[in-house]
């Protein structure tokens, strides 16, 4: 199978294996005996290592179940911690913020958006001088890769004091983050998206203002998130994050010129495309439309051919419906149906975009005239 979806996961690292296995028999690391005491020796290494490789301090690392958990986790947390009901949220966000906004908005929240252009990329950054409970916005966009500018958001929405949460799912591993420098409040990672185990994830927060409990029954990672601790997979994630950071330049200008490989291809053979990934972008990811074709057919035929692709995010997957994020961006009905997400990652080789580009005309051909029946 040619794998081409790694926006949605990545497959484990074997270092991240290896780490998971040696810390699958761990006990409880809040056992005071000696078993408990050897857990919780694995866990704090996990935590320093985050920190070390995320700008930050250890006891600001708190292990989730994923990166959605930590999105609700922060956003629910900073509002309960506020007294305003301000809340200023990015038109294309993850459902894991925009359906917790949603929701916010349901129990009395004002939700102000954060326009984007063309490239899903925020452009105005002026709803950020009045103070919110809190701002919150994607380090780079799960659909077409856009990065966005994080630091001028921090900065505009400190010098009035609102707290400010990034979900950096997609960024994680991908890029070199400082979180000290960033200067966000919260910041959200999944350790399945650089190759760590899924089911894990991360939550960044500052020790103030740090959010609210919205989980009870326990004071484990600072009492923001009760319950026993998974060591193993916090191991796992130390470890595929140590390593996805310790590769991430070399991995990127490979991942880049492979991408553009693709992308060069499909201009130059393919009429009727739009690209919709445009420059900063992460280097693994090219979000492309085939107008006159329909992207559930398009990832069904490929499929048929052993290529794995999306058409968006893999929290949508089997929804019927017009991306949210090519509706903030203008596209139109044409456009949004013939969406396809080509996203790389580390296990991705020359052969595998020869492989879709030698497949991918005649699959296009193949959807055009299904489409026109």
């Amino acid at each position: 199978m040619t794998y081409l979806d790694h926006a949605a996961t990545t497959p484990m690292r074997q270092s991240a294996i290896d780490a998971w296995v040696e810390a699958s028999g761990a006990l409880n690391p809040n056992g005071q005996y000696a078993a408990g005491r050897q857990a919780r020796s694995v866990l704090d290494s996990a935590r320093e290592t985050v920190a070390e490789l995320l700008g930050c301090e250890p006891i600001e690392v708190i292990f989730t179940a994923s990166g959605t958990e930590s999105d609700n986790i922060a956003l629910q947390g900073l509002y309960a911690a506020s007294e305003s009901n301000r809340i200023i949220v990015p038109a294309a966000e993850h459902s894991a913020v925009r359906d917790v906004a949603g929701m916010l908005a349901g129990r009395g929240a004002q939700v102000v958006d954060l326009p984007v252009d063309g490239a899903a990329r925020v452009c105005d950054l002026s709803p950020l001088d009045t103070p919110a409970a809190l701002a919150t916005c994607m380090y780079a966009n799960n659909e077409v890769g856009s990065i966005q500018p994080i630091a001028e958001i921090t900065q505009r929405a400190a010098a009035v004091g609102t707290p400010v949460h990034v979900d950096a799912v997609q960024a994680v591993g991908k890029l070199p983050i400082n979180f000290h420098e960033l200067q966000a409040t919260t910041l959200a990672a999944s350790a399945h998206k650089f190759g760590g185990p899924r089911g894990t994830g991360l939550l960044l927060a500052q020790r103030t203002p740090a959010p609210k409990p919205v989980y009870f029954g326990g004071g484990q990672e600072r009492g923001i998130r009760p319950g026993t601790v998974n060591v193993a997979g916090a191991a796992g994630l130390a470890a595929a994050l140590q390593e996805s950071l310790r590769e991430h330049e070399r991995e990127a200008a490979r991942l880049a010129r492979l991408r553009d490989k693709l992308r060069t291809f499909i201009t130059a053979h393919i009429d009727d495309v739009v690209v919709n990934t445009t420059e900063p972008a992460l280097p693994t990811h090219l979000h492309v439309s085939f107008l006159g074709t329909d992207g559930d057919s398009l990832i069904m035929l490929l499929d048929r051919a052993g290529v794995a692709v999306s058409t968006g995010s893999a929290c949508a997957a089997g929804v019927n419906r017009v991306s949210h994020v090519l509706e903030a961006m203008g596209a139109d009905n044409v456009r949004a149906r013939g969406a396809l997400r080509f996203s790389l990652g580390y296990t991705t080789t020359e052969d595998d975009i020869d492989a879709v580009c030698q497949q991918l005309p005649e699959i296009i051909e193949t959807a055009r005239k299904v489409s026109e029946l």
